[in-house]
C-alpha cells in the first residue's frame, strides 16, 4: 500500500507527460498543516501550465493544480487558525493575505511555480488555507479558490457592482457563471455571451436577462450595447483577453469598468486604445484575489447560500481525460476531480 500519490508533469510538457507517482505523506512543520485532499476543480490555467503555454520556463517536474479541498489530518506546533478535522481549501497565492499583490505574491502560487494541489496529501502554511464552513460539500467547495474568488474580487473587492447595474459576462465557464450568480444575487442585471444557444438558455435559468451568440453575431459588442438600452453595460467580466477586448470596449458604457481576468482567446491582438481614453473606461486587471477576499465570499454565502455549477466530475486517476475535456470547451461551469 502506497502512503500517498500525486500527479506530476515531466520531464517534458504535455498531457501525455502527466504521471501518477507514489509519494510520502508530508509532515507539517511549525505553523503548517497536512491536508488529505478529497476534491479538486480544474482551471484553464492548469491546462496551459501542463501544456507549457503558461510558462514555458517553468522548472519540471511540477505537481499541477490550484484548487482543492480536504481535511486537516495533522497540525504543526503553533498552529491556531485551523485544527485537525477541519475542512479547508488552499489559497491560490499562498502568501497573499490582504491588500494589493506584491512581487512575492507571484512566486507563491500553487500549480506553478510552486507544486500544486493535484495530489492526495499536501503540507501548507496555516496562513495559506481557509476553513470551509459547515454546509459545503468538498466537491462544491473545491470550485471556489480560483474561479469564485476571481469573480467576487472583480465585482465587489475591486469593483462596486450593486443593484440596478448591468453586468456582462463572457462565456459560461467557471469565473463567468460565478460572476453571473454573484451579480444576480445583489440585484444587478446580467447579460451573457456564448457560442451556443443552449448555453444561453441555461444561463438565463441561473438569472441572466439575455445574451448574444458570438458565432452568429461577430460584432457582439454592439448587440450587447443594444440589449443594455443603447447605453452600454456598467461592468464587463472579460475572460477572453486581447481577442475579445475590442468588442468588450464597444459593449461597456462611458465611465464603465472592464475586469480583465483571462486570455482564453489569446494574449495578443491589435485594437485602438482611443475608446479607453475618450470614454474614460477603467480596465482593471484581476489576479484571483487574496485570502481576505475568499473569506469575505464565504461570509456572504453564509447569509445567502450559493450552489456552484459543476459540469462534470472525473475520478482522480482520470486527470488527463479531465484536462482534455476542459480543453474542448464544451463544459458549462466547473470541471472537477475527486478522490
Amino acid at each position: 500500500m502506497i502512503p500517498s500519490e500525486g500527479w506530476q508533469i515531466g520531464p517534458g510538457f504535455g498531457i501525455d507527460s502527466l504521471r501518477l507517482k507514489a509519494c510520502e505523506i508530508p509532515e507539517p512543520g511549525p505553523g503548517d498543516v497536512t491536508v488529505a485532499l478529497e476534491a479538486f476543480s480544474l482551471n484553464y490555467r492548469d491546462l496551459l501550465m501542463v501544456e507549457g503555454r503558461y510558462n514555458p520556463r517553468q522548472p519540471l517536474p511540477l505537481v499541477p493544480g490550484s484548487d482543492a479541498v480536504g481535511r486537516v489530518v495533522a497540525a504543526g506546533e503553533g498552529t491556531h487558525r485551523v485544527a485537525v478535522g477541519d475542512l479547508v481549501a488552499p489559497t491560490f497565492a499562498q502568501d497573499w493575505v490582504a491588500g494589493d499583490p506584491t512581487h512575492s505574491t507571484y512566486g507563491s502560487t500553487l500549480g506553478g511555480p510552486l507544486d500544486g494541489t493535484l495530489r492526495r496529501h499536501v503540507s501548507l502554511s496555516q496562513e495559506g488555507v481557509v476553513r470551509i464552513p459547515e454546509g459545503w460539500t468538498p466537491l462544491a467547495a473545491a470550485t471556489l479558490p480560483c474561479a469564485a474568488v476571481t469573480a467576487w474580487n472583480a465585482l465587489f473587492e475591486l469593483g462596486s457592482v450593486q443593484a440596478g447595474d448591468t453586468v456582462l459576462v463572457l462565456g459560461t465557464g467557471g469565473v463567468s457563471l460565478f460572476a453571473l450568480q454573484f451579480a444576480h444575487r445583489v440585484g444587478a442585471r446580467v447579460l451573457v455571451t456564448s457560442s451556443r444557444s443552449e448555453k444561453l438558455d441555461r444561463a438565463q435559468d441561473l438569472g441572466a436577462s439575455g445574451g448574444v451568440d458570438y458565432r452568429s453575431e461577430p460584432e457582439w459588442g454592439r448587440a450587447i450595447r443594444d440589449l443594455a438600452e443603447g447605453r452600454g453595460v456598467d461592468h464587463v467580466v472579460e475572460v477572453g483577453g486581447a481577442a475579445t477586448l475590442a468588442q468588450s470596449l464597444r459593449a461597456v458604457r462611458p465611465g464603465g469598468t472592464i475586469s480583465l481576468i483571462g486570455n482564453l482567446g489569446g494574449d495578443e491582438a491589435s485594437f485602438s486604445v482611443i475608446p479607453i481614453l475618450m470614454r474614460q473606461i477603467r480596465v482593471q486587471g484581476v489576479f484571483v484575489g487574496p485570502r481576505l477576499a475568499f473569506e469575505n465570499l464565504l461570509k456572504s454565502c453564509a447569509e445567502d447560500p450559493l450552489e456552484p455549477v459543476i459540469d462534470q466530475v472525473f475520478d482522480f486517476g482520470e486527470l488527463p481525460r479531465a484536462l482534455e475535456y476542459l480543453g474542448r470547451g464544451d463544459h458549462f461551469g466547473k470541471v472537477c476531480v475527486q478522490v
